[in-house]
């Protein structure tokens, strides 16, 4: 079983595999596809506008869905995964655009330093 999804077109125009989690996986397969094989058949504008509801359900004001990216790359971090790695899951190029997106909590860090 392949553990990553081929995108052949990504934001800044280049192909790459995303390395999933097995527990992903199982959830993407999970889910019912289009007659063109995708799981989402949506667009940017879909679900931009589903975020921003759930938000409102939820109370949560001043979260974009582009916080989410920087959450995620920083929690990966915390997991121990280094920077090639983190860089790959992402699909950050440079280690100035991965630095810009990693907020670390001072707190873990000084658990981790004992």
């Amino acid at each position: 079983m392949q553990r990553g999804n081929h995108l052949p077109k990504t934001k800044n125009g280049d192909a790459r595999t995303v390395p999933l989690s097995s527990r992903a996986i199982a959830t993407l397969e999970a889910l019912p596809r289009n007659l063109d094989g995708r799981v989402f058949g949506t667009t940017y504008e879909g679900i931009h506008q589903a975020f921003v509801r759930a938000c409102r359900r939820a109370a949560i004001d001043g979260l974009t869905f582009h916080d989410l990216r920087h959450e995620a790359t920083s929690r990966l971090f915390e997991k121990g995964f280094n920077p090639m790695e983190v860089s790959t899951i992402t699909g950050h190029k440079t280690l100035q655009m991965l630095k810009r997106y990693t907020h670390l909590r001072a707190e873990d860090l000084a658990k981790r330093m004992g």
